[in-house]
């Protein structure tokens, strides 16, 4: 089964991707901590003792709650755990700054690294599925993966990483229902379904939409079935949406009294956009819409200049009966995003890496890459592979200096990003888990200063500087490629 190596290979590739960079902290990360400390530490979902270090919050009464959506923290919770008894057996300080850089970097790997890998190997499946070979699905998964800004959201304990992975799983088992397993293959994937769904709303309430698309999808991949199978089927699926559901209710309920309670409605002031819509949420703007996908200043393409061909990848796929229907949910699913943040006040998405709120959208417009790879000839396929190597190249700069870039820079890659790492003195991260905001000053002030940065790479670990960091992670590259060729010759 080269297939499956090659996917082994890949997802192992990728963890070893995302789990070298430690990015330090910031508002939406924060908060997400800080939660995860207060179950951890304190048993309770009040982050009082904590909130200093963020503004996304909820004030409610005399009491400081996350404002976002639980799913992420609630997935760092055990990890974080297991690390801290470790920790007391150990004898360490479980309170002391190394340790907090200890659990959140295991935070960030459980909750957005994990399911970001989750996400690109989906797309490999995904895309096999759809009649590409193992070549046209590894583009598709390491464009996905690396090439995108879902790199970035992989180093940052963000919720849309998780989103992305638990609907790429979701849409991944709605297309296995229409196989003809054994019977009773279709009840286990039916809650694999419903509990993939589920959580991306626990994560990330706008996913409702797309989870609800995905899960009608995996009703009708089914109807041609007895009806028993049917029935079945849709029981499973629905005890997989009723966990999600529970632990969402439960939630509210433990933090704010009333189950259908939502933390941004007492959201601290400062966001006073998000009264207006539906949290926000308003008609899609134009000029919002060309500014995600061309802008310099959080544009999609101008960062992953490979995406501009998946809409006729898109084509391809619904012109062709066999992938009709999926590929139409899939790219539903893309489109309702893009819509979404075009109609969102905060679409660039803060200090981030291109317009975040598109995250849970990467793994979908990625399906749209191998169709047009395995219809294409040598000279298109270089290029292919060039505008490819750019997107990873600039997600690479990004991961590497930093994936947050503040919101004064208009063109965070040519002023902030790529410069920094031209220098090679990276990574400039100064936020820490632990802080407000940065450390005022320039960077070289901060270095005089002797103010220790926040972020780090594991290449820095090992006693490396500079480009000579990034060595450690170029040889798992080489290493992956010459196994992928390798795996492959195997039968």
């Amino acid at each position: 089964m080269p297939s499956a190596r090659r996917a082994l290979l890949l997802a192992s590739a990728l963890f070893l991707s995302y789990a070298y960079f430690y990015e330090g902290g910031g508002w939406n990360q924060n908060t997400r901590f800080d939660l995860v400390r207060a179950i951890v530490e304190e048993r309770t979902v009040r982050i009082d003792v904590y909130h200093d270090n963020t503004g996304d919050k909820s004030h409610v009464g005399t009491h400081y709650y996350m404002d976002k959506a639980p799913g992420a923290s609630l997935v760092a919770v055990p990890a974080v755990g297991v690390v801290r008894v470790a920790m007391r057996a150990a004898h360490a300080k479980i309170y002391s700054r190394e340790a907090i850089v200890a659990y959140s970097y295991v935070a960030t790997l459980a909750a957005a690294a994990a399911p970001s890998v989750l996400a690109a190997i989906g797309v490999f499946w995904i895309s096999r599925r759809f009649g590409a070979d193992d070549a046209a699905a590894t583009l598709g998964a390491v464009v996905c993966g690396l090439g995108t800004p879902l790199w970035a959201y992989a180093t940052l304990f963000y919720g849309h990483a998780l989103a992305a992975g638990c609907l790429t799983a979701a849409y991944l088992g709605a297309l296995r229902l229409g196989d003809s397993p054994p019977r009773g293959r279709e009840t286990l994937t039916g809650l694999l379904v419903g509990l993939a769904a589920g959580w991306a709303v626990v994560t990330e309430y706008p996913a409702s939409i797309a989870s609800g698309v995905i899960v009608l999808f995996g009703a009708w991949q089914i109807r041609q079935r007895d009806r028993p199978v049917i029935v079945r089927t849709c029981v499973f699926i629905a005890i997989g949406l009723a966990f999600g559901a529970v632990v969402l209710l439960g939630y509210n309920w433990l933090a704010f009294g009333r189950p259908l309670y939502i933390g941004y409605t007492s959201e601290e002031a400062g966001f006073e956009a998000m009264k207006t819509g539906v949290f926000g949420v308003n008609l899609p703007s134009l000029r919002a819409a060309w500014e995600i996908l061309f802008g310099s200043y959080r544009g999609l393409l101008p960062l992953a200049p490979v995406l501009a061909i998946t809409p006729i990848g898109f084509w391809f796929l619904i012109r062709d009966p066999r992938t009709r229907v999926p590929a139409a949910v899939g790219g539903f699913i893309a489109i309702y995003y893009f819509l979404l943040t075009a109609g969102y006040a905060y679409w660039s998405g803060g200090w981030s890496y291109g317009s975040r709120h598109l995250g849970p959208a990467l793994p979908f417009v990625c399906i749209g890459l191998a169709p047009v790879w395995m219809r294409t000839g040598r000279g298109l396929r270089a290029a292919i592979l060039v505008a490819a190597l750019i997107g990873i190249g600039e997600s690479l700069i990004a991961v590497a200096t930093t994936p947050q870039p503040p919101v004064q820079f208009e063109r965070p890659m040519a002023e902030l990003l790529w410069p920094a790492f031209r220098s090679g003195d990276f990574p400039i991260g100064w936020q820490s888990y632990l802080d407000l905001r940065p450390p005022p000053g320039a960077m070289s002030d901060l270095e005089r200063a002797g103010v220790p940065r926040a972020s780090w790479n594991l290449g820095q670990l090992m006693g490396l500087t500079g480009f000579a960091s990034l060595l450690p992670l170029a040889i798992v590259w080489i290493v992956t490629a010459v196994a992928w060729t390798a795996a492959g010759r195997r039968r």
